[in-house]
């Protein structure tokens, strides 16, 4: 059976925009340079654009060209994406130890709300 490519890695740029687009599920470009215009002004609308345009090209997003203005989608489910970028890391950065990746985020500091939510999700686990 033949293996599928592995997905392409965004650049930290193309995460910025999936993490926009993810919520809006398909979007124009205008759409999401609306909504990263929140968070920061400064970005132009053909910056989004053509972010997005590279992005199809090389398969992060999916673009569909039956109306007049091209709305996209992000190719990947977040928790799909994500997952692969964390195997990635653990491989890359922990030698393959998920172990060693928590105990770094934990000693990089949490707050006592996300320590408490990790105390409660492990304690059901075990359940």
């Amino acid at each position: 059976m033949p293996t599928l490519p592995a997905p392409p890695k965004p650049t930290a740029a193309e995460l910025d925009l999936l993490q926009t687009l993810w919520p809006l599920g398909a979007a124009t470009a205008k759409q999401v340079h609306q909504a990263i215009l929140k968070e920061r002004p400064e970005v132009t609308y053909a910056t989004v654009l053509r972010l997005m345009q590279i992005m199809h090209t090389k398969g992060l997003l999916i673009r569909d060209e039956s109306e007049r203005s091209h709305v996209y989608a992000p190719a990947q489910a977040q928790d799909c994406l994500q997952t692969n970028l964390l195997k990635d890391l653990i491989q890359k950065a922990f030698s393959g130890s998920a172990k060693a990746l928590v105990m770094a985020a934990l000693r990089s500091g949490i707050s006592k709300k996300e320590r408490e939510e990790i105390e409660t999700m492990l304690k059901e686990e075990d359940k």
